[in-house]
Order: C-alpha cells, then sequence, then structure tokens
C-alpha cells in the first residue's frame, strides 16, 4: 500500500489537542488534525469542506528530533467574559506551549495512490501558505519531499527514509527512533481525529496509536532543498 511522506522541520512548531482559553498546549509528535489542516491548507479548501477523504488516511510519525517544550507568555486588553453583563478584564495572560528545534517525518498511508499522488503535488505548490501547528511557525524546510511517495506500507515508508537530521554526531549517536502509528487496537489515545474544522463547530474524536521502534535510518549527506 502506498505511503505519501511529508517533512515536518521547524525552529518552533505546536500542536495543541487539547488547550483551552488562557492555555494553549502541545503534543510531543504532531497532532492528526494539524497535518489534515496543513494537507487542507495546500489544496485551498476552505473550513467549511467535507474532511472524509483526508481522515481517511493512516497517519504515522517518526520522531527524528524530539525538541524540547517551551512556552511563550502572551497578553490581551479588554477581554470580554461569557456574561455580557460582566465588566471586560484589564489584561488577560496566557501561556502557549511550543517544541523548540523539532523534527518529524510524517507518513499517510492509502490504497488510492492517484490521491496521495494529488496531495503530493499540492504541497509542492500549495494554494495557501503552511505553517506548523500555528501561523507564526513556518517551516524551515519545505514539507514537499521529492521522493516523498513510497511504494511502500506506513510503517516500513517510515523505519526506510533517511534520517532528516543534519549532524552527523547526533545520527551517530542514536540507536533507533520512535514511530506512532495509527492503530484500531492501539493502547494511546489522541483526542485529535477531525470531524469537522467549522469555526463555528469545530469538533475532534479520539484516535487509538501504538508505539513502534525502527533501526537507525541512513544519513544523507545534506543537499540544498528543492522547491
Amino acid at each position: 500500500m502506498p505511503t505519501l511522506l511529508l517533512r515536518l522541520v521547524a525552529p518552533m512548531q505546536s500542536w495543541g489537542v487539547s488547550g483551552r482559553f488562557t492555555v494553549r498546549d502541545t503534543a510531543r509528535e504532531p497532532s492528526k488534525s494539524g497535518v489534515i489542516g496543513i494537507l487542507a491548507a495546500a489544496l485551498g479548501r476552505p473550513r467549511t469542506a467535507p474532511l472524509d477523504d483526508l481522515v481517511a488516511l493512516r497517519m504515522g510519525v517518526r520522531i527524528d528530533k524530539p525538541g524540547r517544550v517551551e512556552v511563550d507568555f502572551h497578553t490581551a486588553q479588554q477581554v470580554y467574559r461569557a456574561n455580557p453583563k460582566a465588566k471586560p478584564q484589564e489584561t488577560v495572560v496566557s501561556r502557549r506551549y511550543y517544541l523548540a528545534d523539532a523534527a518529524f517525518l510524517a507518513g499517510l498511508e492509502s490504497d488510492d495512490a492517484a490521491f496521495l499522488a494529488h496531495l503530493h503535488r499540492a504541497l509542492r505548490h500549495p494554494r495557501w501558505p503552511l505553517y506548523l501547528g500555528r501561523k507564526a511557525f513556518v517551516p524551515a524546510e519545505p514539507i514537499w519531499l521529492p521522493d516523498g511517495l513510497r511504494d511502500e506500507p506506513l510503517l516500513q515508508a517510515l523505519a526506510n527514509y533517511p534520517w532528516l537530521g543534519r549532524d552527523r554526531e547526533a545520527w551517530e549517536a542514536l540507536t533507533a527512533l520512535r514511530v506512532m502509528l495509527e492503530d484500531p487496537q492501539g493502547p494511546i489515545i489522541r483526542h485529535d481525529h477531525p470531524v469537522s474544522f467549522r469555526s463555528d463547530r469545530r469538533r475532534y474524536a479520539p484516535r487509538r496509536l501504538s508505539l513502534h521502534f525502527t533501526p537507525r535510518p541512513h544519513f544523507r549527506h545534506p543537499q540544498p532543498p528543492r522547491r
């Protein structure tokens, strides 16, 4: 079954799964809702468009560089409350978590090779700007990979693709890489399966995952990114 691979590398990226109000969290690896959002932006789909064909893709993520969790503090003034009779708060402080210096290889598996090829082209020539979780978090390298279309099952494609890092010493220190694989019987639950992106009716369903380990992939000498 063919697989489409995406490179998710940036100085900062955030994959919120449960953040609300003044606390915006981030998962330790890309969420399915975030990756589907990237594909929808590349295709130029509005938030009101159906997601059935995209959410049907089986997803896996290889953690090449886990990065570290950081937090920013944001302030907003004159914030109105839910109670219309209450006076607005003068200043509200919010905490926004993100991953710094992380790198992930995301894979999407489908038996529809033509659809994956269509997505591959859209990532190379996106209709709308692509970002990693928040609009300020732009990719450091193209999400599109020249050899991102693989005639391999999901786990095999993630295991065989070269490491995304550029530091040979860091690569030599690796023994294996973690892979989070979408699995109906998996013991890990993430509430990040998008049902609707509509701003007035945004909804997500639970998704099951299993943890795998793959041997250290090949090291590929850094090449200038191709567009």
